[in-house]
């Protein structure tokens, strides 16, 4: 997925842009609305995380010149928690809007709904369902050609991240850091045994959670 992040502040660019690296987002940026409408014209884009208050043309008009010609993905980021901004930044467009100071995890969270509702990766915001394997994401329930499969927390959170991002590679690191976090202790040997063993129990679904040799896991 290719994010374009536009903002006036530097450090908020180089931040929000690492963070995404880590998943696996190619990120461009822009400095102003200007450069976001332009960008959004000439380049292929998923998803635009776009700051309201920047110099030459700010947020709201920036999506604006973007609707016009494109449906693509907007998440606004602002300083602004005034529900009326809110609303203004909804009704021009937007797909989302989070208040600065945020968490980059909740961030993350809200690019990857926001895709899956753009993208129609499931019927339904909480159900996977794919051949034989059901995962059922509020109820906590997956089953295998009907069947209930029995998991423990950890390995539904590392069955259900996948499945929000099929075909998408994740690092042994970055499964960790997702699933368990970089301070939990954990190793990289944490992650293979949770991925053996989620295999296991998913009999012929198992397969879909595919080894990518020198780099780490996928659901494909």
């Amino acid at each position: 997925m290719r994010v374009l992040v536009v903002d006036d502040e530097q450090d908020m660019i180089h931040m929000v842009k690492s963070y995404l690296e880590r998943y696996n987002y190619q990120v461009m940026t822009a400095m102003d609305g200007v450069e976001a409408v332009k960008a959004a014209k000439n380049e292929e884009v998923d998803l635009i995380i776009l700051d309201i208050m920047m110099p030459k043309m700010d947020g709201v008009t920036a999506c604006r010149e973007i609707r016009s010609f494109s449906d693509v993905p907007i998440l606004m980021l602002t300083a602004k928690s005034d529900p009326d901004d809110r609303v203004i930044g909804l009704r021009t467009g937007a797909d989302d809007y989070i208040v600065k100071p945020f968490s980059l995890k909740e961030l993350l969270a809200r690019v990857e709904a926001t895709l899956r509702r753009s993208k129609g990766f499931q019927t339904e915001e909480h159900l996977f369902q794919h051949k034989e394997l059901m995962v059922d994401l509020r109820g906590h329930v997956v089953e295998v050609e009907g069947q209930r499969v029995n998991l423990t927390r950890k390995e539904f959170l590392l069955l259900s991240f996948l499945v929000q991002h099929v075909g998408q590679v994740f690092t042994r690191e970055q499964l960790l850091d997702r699933i368990w976090g970089l301070e939990s202790g954990g190793t990289m040997r944490t992650v293979d045994t949770h991925v053996k063993t989620l295999r296991l129990k998913l009999k012929s679904a198992g397969a879909y959670i595919q080894t990518v040799w020198g780099v780490g896991y996928k659901f494909s």
